[in-house]
């Protein structure tokens, strides 16, 4: 049995060889180059957007904290006249809801003098359901003062006008 013959391997590269290597390593080493750079270059675009993207939720959590201290404001100010309205005799309210609407007739009492109404006329006012309370306040504020309403009923009457998650603090 005859084993094939190995052709002796040549240890020595031809120059046209060398020089084609060398340019070949050359051209490797600027890919990986021009790599690295992309990838930089890619992180610090990556670095940014997250930097961006801390400052909006800085930015929320600023717009939640003043949302947080317009509730807490309202919830003082119905507070301080529920307080103001106690110091000055109860205050005993009636009132007929529409089943479709929001429109209240209200009928006052005022058990320190006897029998006294205030006819307040009807109104279409959206209930408060905790989204942008400085307009409704300033609404309900407006009302009050063209129908000249006393500071002792203003509570009583905007407390009607809050949806139930709403009025759950004041009861």
């Amino acid at each position: 049995m005859q084993t094939p013959s190995k052709q002796p391997e040549s240890s020595s590269m031809t120059h046209e060889e060398e020089e084609e290597m060398l340019h070949d390593i050359s051209k490797l080493q600027d890919q990986v180059q021009q790599i690295s750079l992309s990838q930089k270059l890619t992180e610090a675009k990556i670095d940014g957007v997250e930097s961006k993207i801390k400052g909006v939720e800085a930015k929320m959590n600023g717009v939640e904290a003043n949302i947080n201290d317009l509730k807490i404001d309202l919830k003082t100010d119905l507070t301080n006249f529920l307080q103001e309205i106690l110091t000055n005799g109860e205050r005993v309210v009636k009132e007929t809801h529409d089943a479709n609407k929001t429109n209240v007739n209200h009928d006052f009492i005022d058990s320190n003098v006897g029998s006294k109404t205030h006819h307040i006329p009807e109104i279409n006012m959206r209930k408060f359901d905790g989204k942008d309370p400085a307009t409704w306040i300033l609404q309900m504020e407006q009302f009050f003062d063209l129908n000249n309403v006393q500071n002792t009923q203003k509570v009583r009457i905007a407390t009607l006008y809050l949806e139930p998650n709403q009025f759950v603090w004041y009861q």
